[in-house]
């Protein structure tokens, strides 16, 4: 299963990739997606596959992962992805 699951900018790289935090996972992204729409550090968005999708508020990202941790196993399968490709 591949979920899109949120992600909290901790640093804008270039105007086409950020750094995003996923439950203390960090890993570049693409956000060229959201062009124009006036991303910045602190901003919440919907990951998936590497790339932003949109941009969320930040009680919708925790409402959001909640749910995800809910699933179990799905989650935890999200996360291992995400370390695959994280920067840190």
């Amino acid at each position: 299963m591949c979920l899109g699951i949120p992600g909290e900018v901790v640093a804008l790289l270039d105007d086409d990739v950020a750094t995003v935090s996923v439950s203390g996972v960090e890993r570049e992204i693409s956000v060229s997606l959201l062009a124009g729409e006036g991303l910045a550090v602190g901003d919440w968005v919907l990951v998936h596959v590497g790339f932003a999708l949109s941009k969320i508020d930040p009680r919708e990202a925790e409402l959001t992962l909640d749910q995800i941790k809910k699933l179990g196993q799905a989650y935890t399968d999200e996360i291992a992805a995400f370390k695959e490709t994280s920067i840190i």
